[in-house]
């Protein structure tokens, strides 16, 4: 009696191992549930509901061993397919992170850099608060249901033990180029508005030379570029959710997801 439990038990759990690697790999590098703040006992949990929902789609195609050499490269395979979703989803939040330190950059803000326990790193304060405005914009348009959604696909794209096209990766890797890109347009007007004031003040130091500039221009670059982060900030979850949309468009038009 216990020796045909004990098979069913150990090929639920066979079957369970494909989801689960897959899952927990994706939600290691996706945005927000992929940082710091969501403990690791909070993924492994997530990952393994989640791999419950996914038996009926995540099944290969002929039995695989998770202990012989072929399931040791199709465990490797999950990992490295989950990581691809979740990489591509924190593409967008790469954006807003590197929008952040462009604009306190230009701010004279770099300087006030805190501990964030969001992403275990020191970052600036105005990346930190972009960052948590988009975390609300990334729940508000059920993003977490979207890369479930993206999740139960790519089993049918890229079935457990077919392998995985080295090309797709590359594609990938040259996205990486569109997060600077992106963040350097939306940083532009910024940019370019405390780019004249400064060189206002230039002039303004050959026509009166004794005014002390340097504080002076400081401070009102300071607040001038506080102005223009105001007008800014109201368009950043438009961007956001535009460049989501960019992602979603990428993982089908070059993953077939």
């Amino acid at each position: 009696m216990v020796e045909p439990v004990f098979g069913q038990l150990l090929a639920l759990l066979h079957a369970l191992w494909w989801p689960f690697c897959r899952t927990l790999a994706m939600f290691s590098a996706a945005p927000v549930i992929g940082d710091n703040m969501a403990p690791v006992t909070v993924r492994v949990l997530l990952s393994l509901a989640l791999a419950v929902v996914m038996l009926p789609v995540a099944q290969p195609a002929v039995h695989i061993d998770p202990f012989s050499l072929q399931g040791v490269a199709a465990t490797g395979e999950q990992v490295v397919v989950g990581l691809v979703i979740g990489l591509a989803f924190h593409l967008t939040m790469a954006i807003v992170m590197v929008l952040g330190y462009l604009v306190s950059s230009q701010m004279g803000l770099a300087m006030a850099v805190m501990n964030d326990p969001m992403n275990g790193a020191s970052s600036d304060v105005v990346s930190s608060m972009l960052y948590i405005l988009c975390i609300i914009v990334f729940f508000s348009i059920d993003g977490h249901i979207v890369l479930v959604r993206v999740l139960g696909e790519s089993f049918r794209a890229w079935p457990v033990g077919r392998g995985f096209e080295l090309l797709a990766l590359h594609k990938l890797a040259l996205n990486v180029a569109w997060v600077f890109s992106a963040a350097l347009l939306l940083a532009i007007p910024i940019v370019f508005s405390t780019l004249v004031v400064q060189m206002g003040f230039g002039f303004l130091n050959r026509v009166a030379p004794t005014l002390n500039l340097f504080s002076l221009g400081f401070s009102l670059v300071t607040v001038f570029s506080l102005l223009m982060l105001a007008q800014i900030v109201h368009t950043v979850p438009a961007h956001y959710i535009r460049m989501t949309a960019r992602v979603l468009d990428m993982l089908r038009r070059d993953f077939g997801i």
